[in-house]
């Protein structure tokens, strides 16, 4: 009984681990060197809502990458907002306008199972010309129902190019969404849980076996050994020797 418990707990733990980065990001020092824009207009719309309809092809000669400050673990505390830094690299041949960013979150085995509609930044003002490079924020919130766990954002910068509209997939990764307001989560307190209820059992049984051990050593009846038919046998196998003549003569003079 003790061995199924101990298998179907060891089954539930396994269950309960995390299930499951396509993306080129540089580091904090390299985005340093370019240019944060902060004086063109910004503007929030709805998470809702989109600002194309339809897949947009990326313009010859535009790159993206993408920065979390401060976060190399990419942890999104659950209804709290996170900044990401998404740079452009101009390398076409006409200047940029920055219409949009947005991004959306999905379940990291299949990017056909949409979770949530992350919020659609749109900019004004804000160009890119050639041969040079920008950097512009991108603030989003998960949503705080959200259960703990790695999902996969895909993050997308919308621009113009003389008014063609034109788009870049600046983020393509996985992302870890925790707990907000501490490093403990549900599912790490049922794995502690779990895990010391497992080790509780294991050594209940083990004492069980102990026990079980020490009862059947204690009936085990002991063997005592008798020397009369012993002594009885040596004396007739010793019958004629030298060695019963001595012994005959010494119990004499006795």
């Amino acid at each position: 009984m003790a061995i199924r418990v101990c298998s179907f707990l060891i089954a539930l733990l396994l269950l309960a681990s995390p299930l499951l980065q396509v993306a080129r990001c540089q580091s904090d020092e390299d985005v340093a060197t370019t240019e944060v824009v902060e004086g063109s207009d910004l503007g929030i719309v709805g998470d809702d809502t989109q600002v194309f309809d339809g897949a947009l092809d990326p313009a010859p000669g535009i790159d993206t990458v993408c920065v979390f400050p401060k976060n190399a673990a990419k942890l999104v505390p659950a209804g709290e907002e996170i900044e990401l830094l998404v740079g452009l690299h101009n390398e076409g041949e006409a200047t940029l306008k920055v219409v949009a960013i947005h991004a959306s979150l999905h379940l990291p085995f299949d990017h056909r199972m949409f979770v949530q509609n992350l919020t659609v930044q749109e900019f004004y003002n804000a160009s890119v010309p050639v041969s040079a490079q920008a950097t512009f924020p991108y603030v989003f919130a998960v949503s705080k129902y959200l259960q703990p766990g790695s999902f996969d954002l895909v993050g997308t910068v919308v621009y113009e190019i003389d008014q063609q509209p034109y788009q870049n997939v600046f983020y393509n990764g996985t992302i870890e969404v925790v707990e907000a307001g501490g490093v403990l989560t549900i599912e790490s307190v049922f794995l502690v849980t779990l895990g010391v209820a497992l080790i509780v059992l294991l050594a209940f049984w083990a004492y069980g076996q102990i026990q079980q051990l020490s009862k059947k050593t204690k009936r085990s009846p002991k063997v005592e050994v008798g020397t009369k038919t012993t002594d009885a046998d040596m004396d007739e196998w010793l019958q004629g020797t030298a060695y019963a003549q001595s012994l005959s003569k010494s119990k004499k003079k006795k």
